[in-house]
């Protein structure tokens, strides 16, 4: 709409322009135009600068957003921390609420397992937690638990596990099987590959060569010699390629237990390991296995103690005044604390996102939120510049210009 006004004022202008004379208000209507082109182009140039380069050009003081990206997510964080995330603030939030009520009344009272309903319902906190325990299946917890499985792969040590591994197969001969396995492998892939390998020697032959069919030859005996080696190397369990391979696997253990870069690059496969999707797959199917076992363990009809000695609890702090209201104060110490101790970390957070963002992201993320906004600015600066750009010739016209 406000290029569509602008384009409409241009039009305007260059009819008053062709006709200057066909009519009284053609000069009111060419200082509106005019004026009102003035404004728009202007308020466009404004609106633009926020977020580009008007036309690709390097202006300063334009692109403002892109380019102060990551003062804007800084100034986001601070006014976090500063209004939501300071100790008092929380703390003068919690005042009136009582957290250990609510803490007791549902202990002494908790909700019924199973069925809502009927006599032989079975009441107790087990089955509750069991409930609870089986419904965590939130994907920040299901995070959670994949960031803290990552942890402990992470510290273990890869280099020394491997070293013992491969010395064991060495050892009991069964590295012959993947040695094996390799030269089947390799067989197949010959027949496979044997259409690229010739097409790839043809392309790098000259063409009388390929005239005299003399690429044909040189990839009948490139891929017969590989199948021949191949071949002996499958038959012969004392092959001279057997043997390097067991020196290999044996130069291999040494140097992951002693030179540095060797350990280097087993760890970097592990890190590539860890940030591979399946292992979060993996690590997902090991958290709802271990959470359904969970679950259905304190869900067991055959119960067990926990229930009523926290039922009881819970009795206990809503009929003690003195423990409810030190409870309370705790609780809120504690929250307030929570806010102290980990509000820097949001703070960080936050302005880490921020900065991690490309300027394109930034720009569009603002853009979708201000933009339609922003449009109404090139409106108005086009409608008022018109009617200020007509003042101004009534103005000239009536009051200053000699009659």
């Amino acid at each position: 709409m406000a290029t569509l006004l602008l384009a409409a004022m241009a039009v305007i202008f260059i009819v008053c322009l062709i006709f200057p004379k066909a009519h009284p208000a053609v000069p009111w209507v060419m200082a509106f135009t005019e004026a009102a082109m003035v404004g728009g182009l202007a308020d466009w140039f404004a609106v633009t600068a926020l977020f580009r380069h008007p036309l690709g050009l390097p202006i300063p003081h334009t692109a403002i957003i892109p380019q102060q990206k990551d003062r804007l997510g800084d100034t986001l964080a601070q006014f976090l921390k500063e209004n939501f995330l300071q100790p008092r603030v929380v703390a003068r939030r919690l005042d009136d609420a009582d957290l250990a009520g609510g803490l007791a009344r549902w202990l002494a009272a908790p909700p019924a397992a199973g069925a809502s309903g009927g006599p032989n319902r079975k009441k107790g906190i087990a089955p509750l937690i069991g409930q609870l325990v089986d419904g965590l299946d939130d994907p920040s917890i299901a995070k959670a638990v994949e960031d803290l499985a990552r942890g402990r792969l992470q510290a273990m040590q890869l280099s020394p596990i491997i070293a013992d591994a491969v010395d064991t197969l060495v050892a009991g001969g069964r590295h012959e099987l993947l040695i094996d396995a390799a030269v089947e492998w390799g067989l197949a892939t010959i027949v496979d590959e044997a259409p690229n390998i010739r097409g790839k020697v043809a392309e790098r032959t000259n063409w009388l060569l390929r005239l005299a069919g003399a690429d044909e030859s040189l990839s009948d005996t490139m891929i017969s010699s590989v199948q021949r080696l191949l071949v002996e190397i499958k038959h012969d369990p004392r092959h001279p390629v057997r043997q390097r391979l067991v020196e290999a696997f044996k130069q291999w253990t040494f140097d992951l237990r002693h030179f540095p870069e060797s350990q280097d690059r087993v760890e970097g496969f592990k890190d590539d390991l860890l940030a591979n999707p399946a292992m979060s797959s993996w690590v997902q199917g090991l958290w709802d296995a271990a959470r359904s076992a969970l679950a259905s363990s304190l869900t067991d009809p055959g119960g067990n103690r926990l229930g009523g000695t926290l039922t009881a609890l819970g009795t206990r702090i809503e009929d003690d005044a003195e423990l409810k209201a030190g409870l309370n104060a705790a609780l809120r110490r504690a929250v307030a604390g929570l806010a102290k101790t980990h509000g820097d970390e949001i703070v960080k957070l936050v302005s880490e996102t921020v900065r991690g963002w490309d300027a394109d992201t930034v720009t569009d993320k603002v853009e979708q939120a201000v933009g339609r906004d922003l449009q109404f600015i090139r409106i108005n600066g086009t409608l008022i510049g018109g009617c200020i750009g007509l003042a101004i010739y009534g103005v000239a016209r009536f009051a200053l210009l000699p009659h």
